[in-house]
């Protein structure tokens, strides 16, 4: 019988459920079971695909296509799990779901209701997953927090769970606030009314884990266990790490996490567990001795989440560099009107410059401003999808001299439309969304920069992408002097370009930032950063 972990939320959002699943799941591995992750998410959207990168944050892209929830990225990054479209659910799906079979007649002129329908279709979906024969343990996060009308049916669906197949095969883990108040007293309040909520909905919790600024005391401890009726050595204190997140595995299990789902869960041959590879990270963090400012030039700054994978990649090149990265993160429409001494003191000190991806016309000047000082400057440079689309305008322009050349996205009117939509898309009439998505081979082009980073011919790497670059004025790019380095096999699409007699400047179609670990870090970010760091002045 496989085993399932429901991890829920209480107080308050942005707590760290993603994060704190994410690392249960790589201890669990870490022990040779399998895990597999699912992400349950409340709101009525089929998936963020379309949602505003402001209010849901980066749009993780799976293997096979699937549009999902970043924590689906945390998963992937802490764990060896290669994850899906199955492994994200959503309202949207599950209501679409059950009103397409109602209309089918499956239903045989039954009255539809959330329960038993709601609650079935959920549970056949965490089934589908955790039923594979190659999964031992399926940690299941409900997004949201306990309370929330909108998680109710998936709160309901994790307690069934315990009722369908027996008190030893699911365990459940809540994730809640203790703040800090007036001269730094904890309180442990809201996590005793957290509990109390969760417990009349039918679950109570074996484990908390509770967030706090600080790490708990023993009193702390026994006084939250007391008011909430969990054992004392399964009050978790998660408390602020002061140097990355890739080291909450090693304080969990300080405490006896990973020890404690396994007894409750009664998981057999699993007594062993292997943490070097993350202790090996953290080691590598805490000795590196030389820091390398870069500049991650975006559209969405100001939040957080926007470009976590891009982020957390580049903390992943730079251990594999043995340095410590100072980002720095410029919004790309305050550079729109700056001259070139402000850019040269925006820049100053900055080893190396990345623009990632993303859509529409604001900040788009600014980006165009920093690809053409770097160009010129010899400053090491790395595109991603939007980027090397920058990129591609920028060289038409100043080198080529294409004046006004564009992308259509920016432009329908320019008359050098060197950026322009997939041909599948052309006669669309569908908002948002893109059309090319998830794994796609690549072939790179040999006596290339990109290749000598890969060193394979085929590559394969995630597409999110709508527009691209058009081979229309590929011959004339070549003949001005930027490289191509990759292609579709098909030699259809530019994959990749290339600055000629650059440091590092290079521009790729696809995201490489949703393959890299931190113990795996993706090699065009490693390469990026070390020559960010044999630029350091």
């Amino acid at each position: 019988m496989s085993k399932y972990i429901f991890v829920t939320g209480g107080v308050c959002s942005s707590l760290g459920k993603g994060i704190a699943a994410s690392s249960l799941g790589s201890l669990l591995e870490c022990r040779k079971l399998k895990v597999r992750f699912i992400k349950v998410d409340p709101y009525l959207n089929v998936d963020p695909g379309r949602m505003s990168l402001y209010q849901h944050g980066e749009i993780y892209v799976t293997a096979d296509g699937a549009e999902t929830d970043l924590d689906l990225g945390n998963y992937e990054r802490f764990t060896s799990t290669m994850l899906g479209r199955a492994n994200s659910v959503t309202t949207g799906q599950v209501y679409q779901a059950v009103i397409q079979k109602e209309l089918e007649g499956r239903y045989l002129g039954k009255t539809v209701q959330v329960i038993p329908h709601i609650t079935d279709e959920i549970k056949s979906r965490i089934f589908a997953i955790g039923e594979s024969p190659d999964v031992d343990v399926t940690i299941v996060e409900i997004g949201g927090t306990v309370g929330d009308i909108e998680s109710i049916p998936f709160i309901e669906a994790a307690r069934q769970f315990r009722h369908d197949i027996g008190r030893e095969n699911v365990a459940y883990v809540h994730l809640t606030l203790v703040p800090e108040v007036v001269d730094g007293e904890l309180k442990t309040k809201p996590t005793q009314h957290s509990v109390k909520a969760l417990s009349e909905l039918g679950i109570q919790p074996d484990i908390l884990l509770c967030r706090a600024p600080v790490e708990l005391t023993e009193s702390m401890k026994k006084k939250i266990s007391l008011f909430t009726n969990v054992d004392n050595n399964a009050v978790i204190s998660a408390f602020d790490i002061k140097t990355t997140i890739y080291e909450i595995p090693l304080v969990y299990h300080k405490q006896n996490l990973d020890k404690i789902i396994i007894e409750k869960l009664n998981i057999k041959n699993a007594d062993n567990i292997d943490l070097s590879q993350w202790e090996n990270v953290i080691n590598s963090f805490k000795n590196a001795t030389q820091t390398v400012k870069i500049a991650l030039v975006g559209k969405y700054i100001h939040l957080n989440d926007t470009y976590k994978s891009v982020v957390e990649a580049i903390f992943h090149a730079s251990i594999a560099n043995n340095v410590k990265v100072n980002l720095v993160k410029i919004d790309s429409e305050e550079l729109e009107k700056a001259g070139l001494d402000e850019i040269k003191k925006i820049f100053a000190n900055t080893s190396g410059i990345l623009v990632p991806g993303g859509s529409g016309q604001r900040g788009i000047d600014g980006m165009i401003q920093t690809i053409k000082y770097v160009r010129e400057n010899n400053i090491p440079f790395f595109g991603i999808c939007l980027g090397m689309h920058i990129m591609a305008i920028e060289y038409a322009r100043n080198v080529l001299g294409y004046e006004n050349a564009n992308s259509t996205e920016f432009s329908h009117n320019t008359p050098y439309p060197v950026v322009g939509l997939l041909e599948e898309q052309l006669d669309t009439k569908l908002y948002g969304g893109v059309v090319k998505l998830g794994n796609s081979d690549i072939k790179l082009e040999q006596g290339t920069k990109i290749f000598d980073i890969y060193k394979e011919e085929i590559i394969t790497e995630r597409q999110k992408n709508r527009y691209v670059f058009s081979t229309k004025y590929k011959d004339a790019f070549k003949d001005a002097g930027l490289i191509i380095g990759g292609y579709t096999p098909d030699q259809a699409l530019v994959e990749s370009i290339e600055w000629q007699d650059h440091k590092w400047g290079i521009g790729v179609q696809f995201h490489p930032e949703f393959k890299s670990k931190p113990f795996s870090p993706h090699p065009l970010f490693v390469q990026f950063v070390k020559a960010s760091k044999e630029n350091v002045k």
